[in-house]
């Protein structure tokens, strides 16, 4: 029996990357999970190897449709008691060149996304007296990046979010927190390394280097290390942490 047996947790974004290991390490914990993304082949892969993990298929830009897998997966697996909101897409350009559509599409996915989620989480968890509302923001939730800036933007509205809803649950057992990794091994950093190739020519190992000169520990986060934040932040021992914004970069930030 692990420290979440018997607890129900709905993973976004849960197909690769982080999302992926967030839910592995919630199946580890013994909690039963559902993955929810817009990508079935990568949800059902990672749900077949794993008998703790189900799979769901929704946009978490799609009121309607995340609404119903939060009833599907209540129906199936019992209560969810821990939602971890990770799906997030970037886009890259120069803020001058960035059109409205671009902006748009960022806040969509990595603002309006999260505030559904959590939103169907919290009342799925109201009266319970327990729950874990978890976002996987960024790093760029806590600072600003070049070219970025439509993704910077809701990152930080994401975090604002997070503090605002824990300031409501604060008394009712229900914590609300984000952690902010920063560039991680994950599908989004190659799709990064492809822009900065393609845009400036220089070589792959080129601007892989780069990117993880941006830590001071000179490296890459990796999944697997967000994913132990997240779990602590859903075990037993976190009860008092509510409305923080967790970096987890290395010394990046602070």
């Amino acid at each position: 029996m692990g420290a979440l047996a018997n607890r129900h947790a709905l993973v976004t974004g849960g197909g690769s990357g982080i999302g992926a290991a967030i839910a592995k390490a919630l199946a580890g914990a013994g909690a039963t999970v559902t993955i929810v993304g817009r990508r079935r082949a990568a949800l059902e892969a990672l749900a077949a190897a794993n008998p703790r993990v189900r799979s769901a298929v929704a946009d978490v830009t799609d009121e309607a449709a995340l609404a119903a897998v939060f009833r599907q997966a209540a129906e199936e697996s019992g209560p969810v008691s821990i939602v971890v909101a990770n799906a997030g897409a970037a886009e890259s350009a120069p803020f001058s060149r960035t059109s409205l559509e671009a902006f748009q599409r960022s806040l969509a996915v990595n603002l309006t996304g999260v505030f559904l989620t959590l939103r169907e989480g919290l009342n799925a968890m109201a009266g319970s007296g327990w729950g874990r509302l978890v976002v996987v923001a960024s790093t760029a939730g806590l600072k600003g990046y070049p070219y970025v800036a439509p993704y910077c933007a809701a990152k930080h509205g994401a975090v604002g979010l997070v503090r605002a809803v824990a300031a409501e649950t604060v008394r009712t057992g229900i914590t609300v927190n984000a952690v902010c990794p920063g560039y991680t091994e994950t599908p989004m950093l190659e799709a990064s390394v492809r822009t900065i190739v393609d845009k400036t020519r220089r070589s792959e190992d080129d601007a892989r280097d780069m990117l993880a000169k941006v830590s001071p520990l000179g490296r890459f986060i990796q999944p697997e290390e967000v994913a132990a934040a997240v779990l602590w932040l859903c075990g037993p021992g976190s009860d008092a942490v509510t409305g923080q914004a967790i970096s987890i970069s290395g010394g990046e930030t602070w």
